[in-house]
């Protein structure tokens, strides 16, 4: 097995809490944010970068950062509130919202990206690429990601034609058929772009 090469901290002996989201570029269904909180002695070898992980590999992680974490929570900004603020803005509010939530303050935020709106009295740090460089930020990525996908799940079972269930509301070839045949569901982003040009020329 390879040993991952992620750091744990970015400065040792502060309390640090790494923030990630998932689907941001998704047609439908929320953004979700994670906020993380390692031990000191944290270590697992197999944690990393959410998206270099299979689905089965990042459901493993999830109850392990949930039980070894300081502290963890979830934030959630839906479709509707992302049209109405825009997707970065709702991006920064999901994150905001999980830090809202945690048990134990942090001294710091490390946050996945390159741009973040301050959290109130809490300084921050971006990391481009974070996830795949720091042990908290790919824990909060794992978070972030498993918790939508069990929404969107959940959403699929109302509204199988999108195939939610595969696509994750993310904008595939399918998805956008789908919209193209049968219109958009309660839970799109009416303020993304829901059909590709080729799509709209066969209309």
């Amino acid at each position: 097995m390879m040993i991952n090469k992620l750091q744990l901290f970015l400065e040792e002996g502060r309390v640090e809490a790494g923030c990630d989201e998932a689907g941001r570029g998704c047609l439908a269904g929320p953004v979700v944010a994670a906020a993380v909180i390692l031990p000191a002695n944290f270590k697992n070898e197999l944690l990393n970068d959410s998206k270099k992980l299979s689905e089965k590999q990042r459901y493993l992680l999830r109850p392990v950062i949930e039980q070894e974490a300081l502290a963890f929570a979830v934030g959630i900004v839906s479709h509707t509130e992302i049209d109405e603020i825009n997707i970065l803005n709702a991006s920064f509010l999901a994150m905001h919202r999980a830090v809202d939530q945690l048990k134990t303050k942090p001294e710091h935020l490390l946050i996945d990206g390159n741009r973040f709106k301050a959290y109130p009295n809490i300084p921050h740090t971006c990391v481009v690429k974070g996830d795949g460089k720091l042990l908290p930020i790919a824990a909060a990525s794992i978070l972030a990601k498993t918790y939508r996908d069990d929404i969107m799940n959940a959403l699929h079972n109302q509204f199988p034609d999108y195939a939610w269930d595969r696509n994750k509301g993310y904008p595939t070839q399918a998805h956008r058929k789908a919209i193209a045949q049968i219109g958009v569901s309660p839970h799109h982003r009416l303020t993304f772009r829901l059909l590709d040009d080729q799509l709209k020329l066969g209309l």
